[in-house]
């Protein structure tokens, strides 16, 4: 896991060119603030999800897919393998709404909270699911990725409650999608709150920008 983190920090800190976002309604490749936003916001829920469990959260996920007979990526095999996985979700889920972000060999997907829930509520909104059901077929497919689902919230209202909404609206999309046949064993969930904006909390932009939760897949590999 701290093997994974720091290569993602690298890309992140280092070659921010190579980080790439796919708009999500005109499927154009860019770099922007807001991407080097949700990069610096995936180390920082990296870290804080491997402290789950004792910091050992994520190596037993690793070790139980492993076990379990799901085969770990290696070498080159890692990079390609991950461009098939990021080419079928930027074709899925083009104008949903939903950005694509390739953080070295990474994928995040951003969902933002206008989209997916109702506001204060960790209900996804109906018409949504669609667009899960969409995320959970790829998911399926290319099961030989961890799946790190993370709430964020601005920074309206107490620290607690947001703390607590993220963390339910991170359960609620993960819960949807194990309950479309994704592998459980492959999920941490974790709720960031308000800690991780990716833009001014000052601005009425900036708060739904922050509202949001994300999708990291990360290849599964025996390193």
């Amino acid at each position: 896991m701290m093997k994974r983190t720091i290569v993602l920090a690298l890309c992140s800190t280092f070659a921010l060119a190579a980080c790439q976002t796919q708009d999500p309604y005109t499927g154009e490749q860019k770099t922007s603030k807001a991407t080097y936003g949700a990069a610096i916001g995936a180390v920082a829920g990296a870290l804080g999800a491997g402290l789950i469990g004792g910091g050992n959260a994520g190596d037993r996920r690793t070790r139980a897919l492993i076990g379990a007979g799901v085969g770990a990526l290696a070498g080159g095999g890692v990079g390609y393998y991950m461009d098939q996985q990021e080419a079928e979700l930027t074709r899925q889920l083009r104008a949903t709404g939903v950005s694509v972000t390739r953080v070295g060999n990474n994928i995040i997907l951003n969902m933002p909270g206008n989209v997916t829930f109702a506001t204060n509520s960790s209900d996804i909104n109906a018409n949504f699911y669609n667009v899960l059901n969409s995320v959970a077929i790829v998911l399926k497919k290319y099961n030989q990725t961890l799946i790190d689902v993370t709430g964020h919230t601005d920074s309206t209202g107490s620290a607690e409650y947001n703390m607590q909404l993220s963390q339910k609206r991170a359960n609620s999309v993960a819960q949807y999608l194990m309950s479309q046949g994704t592998d459980s064993r492959r999920f941490l969930v974790n709720g960031a709150g308000e800690s991780q904006p990716i833009a001014s909390n000052d601005t009425a932009a900036g708060r739904e920008q922050n509202r949001r939760v994300e999708i990291k897949l990360t290849p599964l590999t025996a390193g």
